[in-house]
């Protein structure tokens, strides 16, 4: 028997219907279209009004199940990675469940910011690689504009709602999933976080005034970090699995910035036709991104291709996944 990996056989993405451009934006805070995109490389981004992260899910869950004809009672797992889950609890994918009626299924959030979607995405895969499930959900999501203080020019050019799925599946002919690096380093909470709401300061009147429960961030520092750790991370990760430059067919960057995309390329020796970009239209929806790259892309994907994808987010955490992609759209 030959071994058995986890392979991404479909994927969907949602995105809210109104977009914040950056002219938007001039009106709420001291700002520029030509200054935010020259530091970011953002031109607008989506975002949802009215509903939850797992309203979003749901879209795109729905939709990714009626694409590949799956009844939603034979998806056995659901691991959807949020920094803005609907409630403390119960937890999103629990909620998701129930609104896409896949009642059979056992579900977990998990929080690691912008590299969610990675550490969801290889949680996933151990459940396929050890054979005890066929069918398993990787939700990225997140609502930021629910953790986004519209006055601070730090933050509220950077950030937009979206969500993306894929669907695992077990593959015995060598594609689908073949290394992991993930990292993390908690003293980097510091720079980026959300102050309030958790154990360490719970909600009160003083933290809500104090604008506690929005995203807080040092820029300068968490670039410096972004810059060096994903690039370092998707080098190591092409060769530790003896992979040169000409045999990469894409990077797929999470979309915080334009220039850490563009240094991570640089790294690892690629041109710009073999990056994965969509900043300029949907910003950066942290654990979303990642999918929301390969929806967008994924016609131009090729079974065998060699994809090396690629985060860094706040805490700190970052990592890089490889993998050779198991269809032809």
């Amino acid at each position: 028997m030959n071994k058995i990996t986890a392979a991404i056989t479909g994927v969907q993405g949602y995105l809210p219907e109104n977009v914040l451009s950056n002219q938007d934006l001039t009106s709420m805070v001291d700002t520029s279209d030509e200054w935010i995109t020259s530091r970011t490389g953002i031109k607008e981004r989506r975002i949802m009004k009215n509903g939850a992260s797992s309203d979003m899910a749901s879209a795109a869950v729905v939709k990714l199940l009626e694409k590949k004809n799956i009844d939603p009672l034979e998806i056995e797992l659901v691991i959807l990675a949020s920094v803005t889950p609907d409630y403390v609890f119960p937890s999103t994918a629990n909620v998701l469940c129930d609104k896409t009626g896949m009642t059979n299924a056992w579900g977990f959030d998990l929080s690691a910011a912008c590299s969610g979607f990675l550490f969801a995405l290889t949680t996933g895969a151990q459940f396929i690689e050890n054979g005890r499930y066929k069918k398993v959900l990787v939700v990225g999501v997140d609502k930021m504009s629910s953790i986004v203080d519209y006055t601070d020019r730090t933050t509220c050019v950077i950030f937009g709602d979206g969500a993306g799925v894929v669907l695992l599946e077990p593959n015995e002919d060598g594609i689908g999933i073949q290394d992991h690096i993930l990292r993390t380093d908690g003293s980097g909470r510091e720079f980026l976080m959300q102050p309030a709401g958790g154990s360490a300061n719970p909600a009160t009147a003083e933290t809500v005034e104090n604008k506690m429960h929005f995203v807080k961030q040092e820029g300068l520092s968490v670039f410096k970090f972004a810059v060096t750790k994903m690039a370092d991370v998707s080098a190591e990760i092409m060769e530790k699995n003896n992979l040169t430059s000409d045999d990469v067919a894409w990077l797929v960057p999470h979309q915080a910035n334009l220039r850490i995309i563009d240094a991570t390329a640089n790294r690892m020796g690629l041109s710009t036709d073999k990056v994965m970009i969509n900043i300029q239209k949907y910003g950066n929806t942290t654990a979303a991104t990642l999918p929301l790259c390969l929806w967008d892309y994924e016609s131009q994907l090729k079974k065998g291709d060699n994809i090396i994808l690629s985060a860094f987010g706040g805490g700190f955490t970052w990592g890089a996944v490889y993998i050779k992609w198991a269809y032809n759209s």
